[in-house]
């Protein structure tokens, strides 16, 4: 058989490749400690299933589930967010629901792009948003993120030939691999840059509660400004008119909903009705007992919100107290549930061969970093998904092999 020529760029898949290494590393005997992939392993809380469990007896969820029937959702959204940033919603032409906020950003260039046109995205990034782009026809100009710009792009750098067929930059803070946080300055920065190049600015954001030490957004004082100060800021904080910007979140990370696929955009309602008319071309919506546990996600007790951040940032701690105790200096993660570490000697710029002989000597499995980009390279990024027991006995695990 013969297959389309987008499919080329999608042969590469960082997490495919890692998953091949691991099953050989169980086929060989190894008990796998698996820190390769930002799945939480922890449960959605109980008021959140039991309106799932609750659903599958109401016959009237069992059919599709058209836009006009996700409008509780939607109106769920809509006040989380508010309460949450302080920024109005429309929940009839500002939010559409989501298979999970992958398939926005994953979509979203198709009603953006025309073949040939720019998207401008982050090095590393997460491998959908450029996906996306591959699968729109469109192509790539990577903003590369280095430590000694605090993981932030230089817009100067883009060059103006680029400018000027480029459609839409994507930007996630704080971000997956590199855990760094943009302030709300750096992103008024983009709206301006955005506005003056006629670009659409997405911004993926799905862990906006996972951050650590006095900025955890997930506490319920949103309607004070100064407790937003130490929050991770939205998009919208910057753009508030939402001329230009679109706003992805999903529920996998801050309620552990990562298996029921719910998430939902918010934004400028021209993009939201685009989105919308790909979507309508594509799915139906999810279940609606899914939406239901989503509701009472948004609109219940945030207790086991909190609760998590806190298990992450124990995780965080045990396991960049271990790295720096065998002597393995990394910096410690101010938000997400990963560590993003500089590779040591002999590996500093072979982040896949690192990751490969690790788990295949070892059993710990990782995430190597130029699977994120190639300003990724000389990285290795590790998900924060296992007990602190466990981490420890991984930096174990990796100081044999370092030595």
């Amino acid at each position: 058989m013969q297959f389309a020529k987008r499919l080329e760029p999608l042969q590469f898949n960082v997490f495919a490749d890692m998953d091949r290494a691991k099953t050989q590393a169980r086929a060989a005997g190894q008990n796998v400690i698996d820190l390769s992939l930002g799945s939480s392993d922890l449960p959605a809380a109980a008021h959140i299933t039991d309106a799932i469990a609750h659903s599958l007896s109401d016959s009237s969820t069992h059919g599709y589930l058209l836009f006009n029937g996700t409008k509780s959702f939607r109106e769920a959204a809509a006040i989380w967010y508010e309460k949450k940033f302080g920024i109005s919603v429309n929940p009839e032409t500002e939010v559409l629901p989501l298979i999970g906020s992958q398939e926005g950003t994953a979509h979203l260039p198709l009603a953006v792009l025309n073949p040939g046109d720019f998207a401008l995205l982050l090095d590393p990034g997460y491998p959908s948003h450029a996906g996306g782009v591959h699968l729109a026809g469109g192509q790539i100009y990577p903003m590369p993120l280095l430590a000694e710009n605090a993981f932030l792009p230089i817009f100067e750098d883009i060059p103006t030939a680029v400018l000027a067929q480029s459609k839409m930059m994507v930007l996630s803070y704080p971000h997956n691999p590199t855990t760094a946080i943009a302030p709300v300055a750096f992103f008024e920065k983009a709206v301006a840059f955005c506005r003056e190049h006629r670009l659409v600015l997405v911004h993926d954001f799905p862990y906006v509660d996972l951050v650590f030490d006095g900025r955890n957004s997930a506490i319920e004082a949103a309607g004070s400004e100064e407790n937003r100060k130490l929050m991770a800021p939205s998009i919208f904080q910057a753009d508030r008119d939402k001329s230009v910007a679109i706003e992805f979140f999903t529920l996998s990370k801050s309620y552990s909903m990562g298996g029921f696929r719910v998430g939902y955009a918010i934004g400028n309602s021209e993009l939201i009705g685009a989105l919308r008319q790909v979507k309508a071309a594509v799915d139906f919506n999810q279940y609606r007992g899914i939406l239901n546990g989503a509701i009472s996600a948004l609109t219940g007790p945030q207790d086991t919100v909190r609760t998590s951040v806190e298990t992450f940032r124990k995780r965080r701690d045990a396991f960049v107290n271990a790295l720096q105790g065998i002597g393995w200096q990394v910096p410690v993660p101010p938000a997400t549930m990963y560590v993003w570490a500089k590779l040591p000697e002999p590996w500093a710029q072979d982040s896949v061969k690192f990751c490969t002989q690790l788990v295949q000597s070892t059993g710990v499995a990782a995430s190597p970093g130029a699977g994120f980009g190639k300003s990724g390279e000389g990285y290795v990024r590790f998900a924060l998904v296992e007990s602190p027991a466990i981490l420890e006995a991984a930096v174990r695990k990796i100081a044999e092999f370092l030595n």
